[in-house]
């Protein structure tokens, strides 16, 4: 009987340390628990909030200083999420090439 109980009472504690992490909902602590981000960080995290919820990882990305994409990935591997979601690059790749506009033409007229 102990070692059916004991075994639940393991995969339930793991379950809530690999819990995700929602930016828009996480207090400072819960931020600060999150591996490579600082207190500093999640202070900045906090103000851009509190300004206005994060839409997406490219929203995040773009209002947080020191949070770029390579960041954002580790970020996410340890249980950060933006609104339920993980991080892509190919979401924030094309957020950025959208925001920069078309690309310049390299043909000459001659």
């Amino acid at each position: 009987m102990f070692k059916p109980v004991l075994t639940t009472f393991a995969m339930l504690h793991a379950a809530c340390v690999f819990a995700a992490t929602d930016v828009n909902m996480a207090t400072l602590a819960e931020l600060d628990a999150i591996p490579g981000i600082s207190p500093a960080l999640s202070q900045r995290i906090i103000a851009q909030r509190d300004r206005a919820p994060f839409a997406g990882w490219p929203d995040l990305i773009a209002r947080v200083h020191g949070i770029g994409s390579a960041a954002a990935a580790r970020f996410s591997a340890n249980g950060l999420t933006v609104n339920g979601k993980t991080f892509s690059g190919s979401s924030v790749l094309a957020a950025e090439t959208s925001a920069a506009g078309p690309a310049p033409n390299s043909t000459k007229a001659d």
